[in-house]
């Protein structure tokens, strides 16, 4: 897997944004929350880290080239050092859970305002019809 291909498969999931954090890192998010972050140092060799389960945490720094990331271990996240320590199709399902993870973890709040432009066309379209609710009320 590359970069960009890794990339690809984070942008293909339902409300991912991405953002450039820190100077170098490429961070996808699902409700502003991250749930993986690549390094676009090539001196690192491309590193991505990721949230996983406390089972899974256990057993995947046991793999060589996969390492507890640094500032994040205590919430489970894993650096993978080298796109090579996981196959394609493993290192997909670990970022796909790791969204899941994370969205599990948005508020309510967060995960209607993720579906409702989707719904209802967007904030301006929300204003605007509160708008003439109100006019309407007024009469």
């Amino acid at each position: 897997m590359t970069l960009e291909s890794l990339r690809k498969f984070c942008k293909k999931l339902p409300h991912v944004t991405e953002d450039v954090k820190w100077g170098n890192d490429l961070c996808f998010l699902i409700g502003g929350k991250m749930f993986a972050v690549a390094s676009l140092d090539p001196t690192e060799g491309h590193a991505v880290a990721f949230k996983c389960t406390p089972e899974e945490f256990a057993s995947l720094i046991e793999v060589e080239g996969i390492i507890p990331a640094p500032y994040m271990a205590r919430n489970h996240w894993v650096l993978l050092e080298r796109f090579d320590a996981l196959r394609d199709a493993e290192i997909e399902a670990q970022v796909r859970k790791s969204y899941g993870l994370v969205k599990a973890k948005l508020t309510k709040r967060a995960l209607m305002e993720l579906e409702a432009p989707a719904k209802r066309g967007g904030a301006e379209t929300r204003r605007r019809s509160t708008k003439k609710n109100k006019q309407s009320k007024a009469r």
